[in-house]
């Protein structure tokens, strides 16, 4: 079984970087469990959103890119609902 070309444990390691750097770019003070999860759901949605658009996108690459846009957008959509 595999998200976007990608195995299942694959896609979680690939999310937990994803989540890291984009707490690192974001100047964000989470946890590594909260990066993993915003790293996978910020991938998970972007992936579908594209998808919808005719975009999709495969491969552990466009997944760690797409998962580091998706969670930098989930920071800046928890910044914004704080304020």
């Amino acid at each position: 079984m595999s998200v976007n070309g990608v195995g299942i444990l694959a896609a979680i390691i690939i999310g937990g970087l994803a989540g890291w750097l984009a707490e690192r770019f974001m100047n964000s003070q989470m946890g590594l469990f909260a990066n993993i999860i915003l790293g996978i759901i910020g991938a998970v949605v972007l992936n579908f959103i594209l998808a919808a658009f005719g975009m999709a996108y495969t491969g552990w690459l466009a997944y760690l890119v797409i998962g580091f846009i998706g969670a930098c957008l989930l920071i800046a959509a928890g910044r914004a609902v704080r304020r």
